[in-house]
């Protein structure tokens, strides 16, 4: 499917990826699809008698993250698909996109990350393990550069 999928993951970088995802979405026509990915990772180091409950309550603040870029879509007159996965964020992104033959993801970056044109900031490191293992386009969007 030539869907448009937007990983995202709350703060200024996913608002200001969730706003130029909408913006292609409308462009193109193509569906769009939020992506949220609830890492394990992040409860390492927490009691094991707390784990799952820290684990849902990831899963919740995922619905709500997703909610919220729903709504913006739905606002600007546009279909959505939301979507959470559980598991290694790279792992699940590159999975989901390999499964549904996704052509464009978009990634936020965190306000303050270095240019693209360096290549040696994380969320570029990331963008690149994510085309190499699947050829998709990946778009890296950062708060400072995308103004509505």
């Amino acid at each position: 499917m030539n869907e448009i999928v937007c990983a995202t993951r709350g703060g200024e970088g996913s608002r200001a990826v969730q706003l130029a995802a909408i913006e292609q979405a409308k462009l193109t026509g193509k569906p769009l699809v939020f992506l949220y990915v609830v890492a394990p990772e992040a409860v390492q180091g927490v009691n094991l008698s707390l784990q799952s409950a820290v684990r849902e309550e990831l899963r919740w603040l995922g619905r709500a993250l997703l909610f919220v870029a729903e709504k913006r879509a739905i606002d600007a007159g546009l279909e959505v698909e939301t979507v959470i996965r559980e598991g290694h964020v790279l792992d699940e992104i590159c999975s989901y996109l390999v499964k549904n033959e996704v052509s464009n993801l978009l990634l936020g970056a965190p306000r303050g990350t270095t240019s693209q044109l360096f290549g040696d900031d994380p969320v570029e490191r990331f963008a690149a393990d994510i085309h190499r293992q699947t050829g998709v386009n990946v778009d890296i969007i950062r708060p400072e550069d995308y103004t509505v």
